[in-house]
């Protein structure tokens, strides 16, 4: 299995690792099949997210599109964020093998579960388009 130099990078020196004490929204999901579990904490100042970070555990393909995903949002409004795909995290990283897309699948719910809970805490609604289609439980979900 051939990773691009970007995952590599990313995976062996992976931005943004950590946790955020007052976070505005944290996200966590998981994948019972391979046992990656991922956890993101936003930092949300005016509409716009000042700070991203993520601590993973799983393989490296897990740690490099959390690390990018969380590269992709930092400094960008929420609405720009809430339009994350996990096809725009494979793309940064000059793609993924087949059998490992199921970790950027991880990191884009990651990043909608960090901002329901932010909209959550606000008694705010999100726009029904970008909730997370899952529970943070992937074992039924087939990715």
């Amino acid at each position: 299995m051939m990773y691009s130099e970007k995952v590599m990078d990313h995976f062996t020196n992976p931005r943004n690792v950590g946790e955020i004490e007052d976070a505005s929204g944290i996200g966590e999901v998981g994948n019972a099949k391979c046992g990656d579990i991922m956890k993101i904490f936003l930092k949300i100042e005016d509409g716009i997210i000042t700070d991203a970070k993520f601590n993973t555990f799983g393989c490296g393909a897990a740690i490099a599109t959390s690390s990018m995903a969380t590269e992709l949002i930092k400094g960008k409004p929420i609405e720009e964020a809430l339009k994350l795909s996990n096809k725009a995290v494979v793309e940064a990283l000059d793609g993924l093998p087949p059998v490992k897309l199921h970790c950027s699948v991880l990191a884009e719910e990651g990043v909608k579960m960090a901002l329901q809970d932010y909209y959550n805490k606000r008694g705010e609604e999100m726009p029904e388009e970008y909730r997370p289609r899952c529970d943070g439980d992937c074992s039924g979900c087939g990715v």
